[in-house]
Formats: C-alpha cells, structure tokens, sequence
C-alpha cells in the first residue's frame, strides 16, 4: 500500500494540514445536514418541503446568516434562490464579493408559513444547528441579516441589542465578540419593500469586501507598534485595522495625505497615554 493511500482515523497520510482541515470540515458539515434534514425539533417539520442547509466555502472567513428560507428555497432545498438572492447576488456584485467567498445559512431551517415571525421554541430548536456550523466552518466575521439572526447572535455572544426601531442603527456597524466579528446587516429582501434605502444598504453590505481584504497601511501603521509592544487594546486592531478600516480615521487621513499624530486612535480621539510613549515623555 502506497503512502497516499494510508489513512489514519480517515484521514489521509500526505495530505497538507489544510487538505486534512478541509476534509475534516466536509465530513462534519456532512453528518451534520444529514441531522437537518431528518429534524422533527419543532412542528415546521410539518409544512416544510425541505430543511435548507448552509451552503458556500467551508472556509470562508465570512458567515451570512438569514432568518429562514423563503418558498422557492423551500421548494428546492437550496439558499437564496428567490427574489431574495437576486437582491443579495447584486448586492454582493456591487461589493466585489462572490458568493463562492463566503458561506452562507439560516438561523431557522425550514420555511415559516407566511413568512410569519419564528417562535421562541422553533428557534430553541433550530439554533444548535446553526452553532454547530459556527464550529465547524470557524469563520472570522458572522453576518446575521436582519433582527432575528442579529438577536440570536448577540445573544449568544452577550452583545446588548438595540431595541425596535433603534435596531438600523447598528446595521454596517462592526461588533467584537471574543474571537469573531459580528456585522449586522438589513437582509436583501428589504430592498423589495422599501427601495429607498438602496444607496445606504449598497453602502453597508461593500464592508464585506472590505472585510476580506487588509489595510494597506497596517505594515507601518504605529497602532501596529503600540499593540505589539502590549500597549495597545486588541479592540482597536481587531475593529479597525484587521476589521472595518476603512472607517478609521487614520486611513482616511493617510488617503488624503493629512497629517496625523501617531498617537491618535482609529476612532480620530488622541491618547495622551500613546502620546507620552510616542513623544518619549513620562
């Protein structure tokens, strides 16, 4: 027997550590839509046509999270193939983002009748599926669309939400929790009720290229030299520089070649702290 095709606890010898990683994933992911499929968790069981499982890159670095399928999805077993996805595939377009990038899932599995709101048991029911994709895929930023998903992620990551009405205003708004970012955004099917929020969705959802791409800056950035000489808080790395940079006013001085203090923070408050350290005063 050749050294490919050895394996151990099924995995192969030979493989890279990233080959092992991925087929580790597909196996998880696999068992675990095979467990969707078959759910009797709650009474939708009864209406749907079928479970709609996560689809997309097992390892995507983003993680968009809608609430359920809608009828088409319900029908074909399949993500965002309706008027939703139309939205979403122009949103992403105009984002620079392909839907082969990202990895994509609901918080409720199956179709809700009427599009009605989910139950506090469905979502009891149906939420372990969507912490175990969590697990699996690991991906660095999670993207709920719309109240419910950003309810329940919030929730699991005690984040205060917002309540009513106030709930827009954190949407393309980037949140730290623990290891993972959280970028709530307005799911796609809004724009099909009110088109005259486009300009301010369009303008959220390009934060997921800038997500998946670095600031050009970072390299000679002093916030770079004060968090790893243990002076900086990782907050502001991980919500500016490796997060949402391009609304850091430091990046957006540098692009327009203004002057700036090195001890001024991404959010463009200065830190008389970093000031002592920068300037060599005590």
């Amino acid at each position: 027997m050749t050294k490919d095709k050895l394996n151990v606890n099924n995995v192969e010898i030979g493989m890279s550590v990233d080959q092992e990683d991925l087929l580790l994933k597909k196996r998880s992911i696999e068992k675990l839509n095979s467990e969707i499929k078959d759910c009797r968790g709650c009474g939708l069981y009864r209406t749907r046509k079928n479970a709609v499982c996560g689809q997309g890159s097992l390892n995507a670095k983003l993680m968009l999270v809608a609430q359920a399928p809608g009828k088409r999805e319900d029908e074909a077993g399949r993500m965002f193939i309706g008027p939703s996805g139309k939205v979403l595939d122009e949103l992403l377009s105009a984002a620079g983002v392909k839907r082969e990038e990202i990895y994509m899932t609901n918080l409720i599995k199956c179709m809700l009748p009427k599009y009605r709101r989910p139950k506090p048991d469905e979502i009891a029911a149906c939420s372990k599926y969507l912490d175990r994709e969590i697990e699996i895929v690991n991906p660095e930023v999670l993207v709920p669309l719309g109240y419910y998903p950003t309810r329940y992620l919030f929730e699991k990551y005690s984040i205060s939400l917002p309540l009513g009405s106030e709930f827009a205003s954190i949407c393309g708004k980037l949140f730290l929790a623990g290891d993972r970012k959280i970028l709530p955004l307005e799911h796609p099917a809004s724009l099909l009720y009110d088109d005259s929020i486009k300009d301010r969705v369009v303008k959220h959802y390009y934060k997921l290229k800038v997500l998946l791409t670095d600031c050009k800056w970072y390299s000679v950035c002093p916030m770079r030299r004060f968090y790893e000489k243990g002076v900086l808080d990782r907050r502001w790395i991980e919500l500016y520089c490796k997060g949402d940079w391009e609304s850091c006013v430091r990046y957006q001085m540098e692009e327009k070649g203004e002057p700036h203090p090195d001890w001024m923070l991404p959010d463009g408050t200065l830190d008389k702290r970093l000031h002592k350290l920068a300037t060599g005063r005590q």
